[in-house]
């Protein structure tokens, strides 16, 4: 599976955003799906997963209430919406695919290459 994110930005404090992550080859429907994001200097974390079906979805109480994460398996896509955006936000942001239900960045098998987050103050 090949992953691309995008639709990262310079947003004011307060904003909204929404990251896609399109991903080619077969099978994108036996994928759990997470999102993760890395600031300068910092360990990459968890921010949102979403199980195979779109039913089940799990986020960072960082981010709990103010993103939400979708799906679309016809499309082939993955989604973050992101509301109320706070500096602390600022970060790049990964998609990644995983064969378990997992908060963990090691067990995710493949990777987009990161859409760039900003959030001005």
């Amino acid at each position: 599976v090949q992953l691309q994110a995008f639709g990262g930005g310079l947003v004011q404090a307060g904003g909204s955003l929404k990251l896609s992550c399109t991903a080619s080859g077969r099978s994108f429907s036996n994928y759990y799906m997470g999102w993760f994001r890395q600031a300068p200097g910092t360990e990459r974390e968890f921010v949102a997963r979403i199980n195979r079906s779109g039913g089940s979805t799990g986020y960072a109480d960082s981010v709990k209430g103010r993103f939400t994460i979708s799906r679309d398996n016809v499309k082939n896509a993955v989604y973050l919406q992101m509301n109320g955006l706070k500096p602390d936000d600022t970060a790049v942001y990964y998609c990644a695919a995983a064969v378990i239900w997992t908060t963990t960045a090691q067990q995710y098998y493949y990777w987009g290459q990161g859409t760039q987050v900003t959030v001005s103050s």
